[in-house]
């Protein structure tokens, strides 16, 4: 299971869509749901975009979840959930989640190192140069950058 905000999905998403794809028989990328944050797309939206950048993968489905990634992983019989890391400070900031949600649930997490050419790209980063007139083009799939001049 690959969780994240995925607001909106970056090239270096699609990467560890496409990595974990060749690793596992079935990977579930997921969305969450939690409405007390604030966000650039809808859930709807943030779905679509994944099931379109995911769809050359055959094991590959979309879906969302609200609360726990542990209790999501439990519903769908997800044994491993898949986490991209930047830079050491991603790590260390995901270590503590990885080891708490195997102490809950004995679900182990395994991390991909971002591929050199995507390790800058974040969503966050993606929004602001957009919302600014920059050029993002290069750092979303293009269905996405599509989406997101319509958005803005």
């Amino acid at each position: 299971m690959f969780p994240g905000t995925f607001d909106p999905p970056t090239n270096g998403h699609l990467d560890v869509i496409a990595r974990a794809s060749a690793a596992f028989d079935e990977v579930i990328v997921a969305t969450g749901v939690n409405q007390s944050k604030q966000r650039l797309f809808t859930v709807e939206d943030r779905v679509a975009m994944l099931t379109e950048i995911a769809a050359p993968f055959g094991n590959v489905r979309v879906g969302t979840f609200d609360g726990l990634v542990v209790d999501y992983c439990r519903a769908e019989n997800a044994g491993v959930i898949v986490k991209g890391l930047r830079t050491g400070s991603d790590y260390d900031y995901e270590l503590p989640m990885a080891q708490m949600n195997r102490r809950l649930s004995g679900v182990d997490t395994l991390f991909v190192p971002a591929a050199p050419e995507n390790a800058f790209i974040s969503s966050s980063l993606v929004k602001e140069i957009a919302k600014l007139g920059g050029p993002v083009a290069d750092f979303v799939p293009p269905s996405v950058h599509a989406k997101l001049l319509a958005t803005l």
